[in-house]
């Protein structure tokens, strides 16, 4: 097996082109005793010309060649993802992942049979032995419990998971498991979902890691000021919200928590930007 091959299969890689023929590019590997990797002519954008550089993913077509695309695949190697299964055969089903060729999990790496249209979490890797990208649904061999380099009120990657009796479960950056509390929830959250969000606490006892969708603190506040702004250009200067306004009804209008709301309108009222009246918040030009 060509190792120089075998470390660059599911990656994203900037190569050069070699030339260019009827059927496509193809594409120097730095391993001039081979002909390059092939870049079919359907993916071929225009103006390239042979010297220049293309950003390209490498996999496995079905005849099981090594071959570049410009196809923007739903997961990579080390990445988590809710993927469909297109077909089911009884040594593995094969995963939609946005590429010609589907995503193959064998039986021994699924977690109960998967059926046809499923819709699983999975973690791509390089099956070694075969050298081809495949899935395994046994998801948590790969993940961490226990917070390790993160911080308190730090930006990160979130795949929304499944719902528990304490709230939300998400995977972190592709690496930690993590939990947003129901009373964090304050928007439609489903399966597959990728979002942003913040490390809310590190639990001392068990080094879990609770996640919030939005930021901590005064940051939080400065995001909600101006989406109070823009929300009272919008509305001709008027809101019907004031700190006595009901939680749902702030969530509403504003998607935001009425505690953030309140701080965030005192702010602005102390900077002499909007008057807090009784029938809601006027903007002072």
């Amino acid at each position: 097996m060509d190792f120089h091959k075998m470390s660059i299969i599911g990656k994203n890689i900037n190569l050069e082109v070699l030339r260019s023929t009827e059927i496509g590019l193809f594409l120097d590997t730095e391993n001039r005793e081979h002909d390059g990797i092939l870049l079919p002519k359907r993916y071929v954008p225009k103006g390239i010309d042979v010297g220049d550089f293309i950003d390209v993913f490498i996999y496995r077509d079905s005849e099981d060649r090594i071959i570049a695309t410009r196809l923007d695949p739903y997961i990579r190697i080390g990445e988590f993802a809710y993927l469909t299964v297109n077909k089911v055969e009884s040594y593995g089903a094969f995963l939609d992942w946005g590429l010609p060729k589907d995503l193959f999990v064998p039986v021994s790496q699924q977690r109960s049979l998967m059926v046809n249209d499923g819709y699983y979490l999975v973690y791509a890797y390089l099956d070694e032995q075969t050298d081809r990208i495949a899935a395994t649904a046994k998801v948590h061999r790969h993940l961490q419990n226990e917070a390790e380099d993160l911080e308190i009120g730090q930006e990160v990657d979130l795949l929304i998971c499944d719902e528990t009796d304490l709230g939300v479960r998400v995977i972190i950056n592709n690496k930690f498991w993590g939990l947003i509390f129901h009373n964090e929830v304050f928007q439609n959250l489903n399966e597959g979902q990728k979002t942003k969000g913040y490390v809310k606490a590190i639990r001392e006892s068990d080094k879990k890691i609770d996640i919030t969708l939005k930021k901590e603190g005064m940051a939080e506040v400065k995001d909600a000021r101006s989406l109070i702004i823009e929300a009272l250009h919008d509305a001709a200067g008027f809101l019907p919200l004031h700190d006595k306004s009901a939680p749902e009804a702030i969530y509403e209008e504003l998607e935001m928590s009425k505690k953030v709301f309140k701080k965030a309108i005192g702010n602005l009222y102390k900077d002499k930007m909007i008057a807090i009246k009784k029938d809601g918040i006027h903007l002072l030009e």
